[in-house]
């Protein structure tokens, strides 16, 4: 089954862009489909693949980072090629 994942990493304080930069650079080399704008990160694939990629990501994140903060949206379908309608 196909999904796609949006994920915001908020690391609680002041160095806050080593932790988002270490973490984007290793869901790009993970093989997945990566995303990203000034918000947020979308990820693509398979739910095994996508789930068993982030729970190594995220167990990552938050051993090396103090105090972090993530949120996730997961959708069961591929949305990585949307274009709006209007």
């Amino acid at each position: 089954m196909k999904i796609s994942v949006e994920l915001t990493l908020t690391p609680l304080q002041d160095d806050f862009e080593a932790p988002i930069i270490s973490f984007i650079k290793n869901l790009r080399a993970s093989g997945l489909i990566v995303l990203e704008n000034p918000l947020s990160t979308q990820v693509y694939g398979e739910y095994d693949t996508v789930m068993g990629v982030l729970q190594n990501l995220i167990k990552k994140s938050f051993l090396s980072t103090e105090n972090v903060l993530l949120q996730m949206k997961i959708v069961k379908t591929d949305r990585s090629d949307y274009e709006p309608h209007f």
